[in-house]
């Protein structure tokens, strides 16, 4: 009697694995089957119910997928070179009766990639307008936007805002000034290595912007001297110096000019060697680009020949000229086509004498006073005068009665009222212009041709 073999049912080891790879890589599913015997494994792709191999053998014509074995126990797909396309369900199956499976999913992950269309380029916009700049980018999962200044400045979203990054497609910058020139980055980033970034250029255009750190410069004869200028202005200026606006001064024997840029900056420096009395006189800083030009004016004197008094910056009540700060905005010109600019003008930033405690007491006692009494003998004189017109006679009074006296008692309230307005609006008026006249007397107002600007003391 023969004794019968009897051969055990296949079953599955382990759970089939999940695999997530990076595209372009190796992917590689595991199938552990126990008892195989004379069954046969089979790799199917569930989404398309694609059948991939039988067994040893490959069926699909993808070259890229491969299957190998250990002992036939343990059974490997390979998909060589993954694409977005393979990302999905994957089957391992056992040809028993009924069928054995189990199933593995493939997740394909996809690095940042910072796409031309729709991202932003260099934006070039005038001083004062508003930009919006986009970054647009691919991958898997869906890449997260940074958007950060080169070298780590702070964004000025709005004037008031200022932020280290800012996240999300668009980057908005309401009323950007020349501060905010420079390069901005487009950072990409999902998770996957590599993050990638899109330099883009933020380019602000403004005219001229001249700064004159002293307008009176004290020279002794014999010796050398130099004046300064800043300038700000974008596209690229032409820069240069003159002599009483007519004359172009060029590097020589007597004179040596120096320019320093750094970006939209211009450090102008002029140098005039052995200083002469022809040497004395105004001198003028000059900056020019396609949307305007403006100067700067610097005036040479001799320092010997000023009197003690005028060296002296504590005897006089204003601030030297030689202590201002001139800032000279730009002035339109026939080549600015634009109305979005008005004339140029010039402030002055007076920057005070070093006074002490005792003086400035002194000289805020003084102006109190002073102002006060103006007003008082102000009002009270414009009283009378206005009594003597607006005023009904007291005599005239006396001779009205009943009706009439009430309509006069009337007409006598309304000129009260007119009384006091005049008085105290001449009273005020009459300060202001006194006032005008004693600064006006230190130094406080610069007289400049073509309308180029009046200089005010804050």
């Amino acid at each position: 009697m023969g004794v019968a073999t009897v051969v055990g049912t296949p079953k599955f080891g382990e759970d089939l694995n999940n695999v997530t790879v990076s595209v372009g890589r190796e992917a590689v599913f595991i199938c552990n089957v126990e008892k195989l015997a004379t069954y046969k494994v089979a790799w199917l792709r569930v989404d398309t119910q694609t059948i991939l191999t039988i067994h040893s053998h490959v069926i699909t014509k993808n070259h890229r997928i491969a299957v190998t074995h250990t002992d036939h126990r343990i059974w490997f797909l390979h998909i060589r070179e993954v694409r977005e396309a393979d990302r999905g369900w994957y089957m391992c199956q056992i040809n028993t009766d009924p069928m054995k499976s189990q199933q593995g999913y493939l997740q394909v992950v996809v690095p940042p990639n910072i796409l031309d269309y729709p991202t932003s380029n260099d934006m070039v916009l005038r001083e004062g307008g508003n930009v919006s700049m986009q970054c647009s980018a691919s991958g898997f999962p869906t890449p997260n936007i940074t958007w950060r200044r080169e070298g780590g400045a702070l964004i000025s979203v709005t004037p008031k805002s200022n932020v280290l990054t800012v996240n999300g497609p668009w980057l908005n910058i309401s009323k950007v000034d020349r501060l905010q020139m420079g390069a901005y980055l487009c950072i990409a980033s999902n998770g996957i290595p590599p993050t990638v970034s899109k330099r883009i250029m933020l380019i602000t255009q403004f005219p001229p912007t001249i700064w004159v750190q002293n307008q009176l410069v004290g020279a002794q004869m014999d010796q050398s001297v130099t004046l300064e200028c800043m300038s700000e202005a974008f596209p690229k200026s032409i820069n240069y110096w003159t002599r009483n606006k007519t004359i172009l001064i060029t590097n020589g024997t007597k004179y040596h000019t120096a320019l320093m840029e750094n970006m939209y900056k211009t450090k102008m420096k002029l140098t005039i060697l052995s200083v002469t009395s022809s040497d004395f006189g105004p001198y003028q800083c000059v900056s020019k680009n396609s949307l305007a030009d403006t100067d700067g004016n610097i005036k040479l004197y001799d320092w010997e020949h000023m009197s003690e008094n005028d060296k002296d910056p504590t005897n006089n009540i204003c601030p030297k000229s030689s202590e201002k700060f001139t800032v000279n905005h730009y002035r339109r010109n026939s080549r600015d086509d634009n109305n979005e600019h008005k004339n140029g003008s010039t402030g002055t930033v007076v920057r005070p004498a070093p006074y002490s405690v005792t003086a400035v007491w002194a000289m805020t006692t003084t102006t109190t006073t002073t102002t006060a009494m103006i007003i008082t003998a102000t009002a009270v004189q414009r009283i009378f005068l206005s009594m003597s017109t607006c005023a009904l006679p007291v005599k005239d009074f006396r001779r009205f009665s009943g009706r009439r006296r009430l309509q006069s008692v009337r007409l006598m309230a309304l000129a009260g009222i007119n009384i006091m307005i005049c008085g105290w609006r001449f009273a005020l008026d009459r300060l202001r212009s006194s006032v005008t006249r004693v600064c006006r007397r230190g130094h406080g107002y610069t007289k400049v041709s073509h309308g180029e600007k009046r200089q005010s003391h804050v």
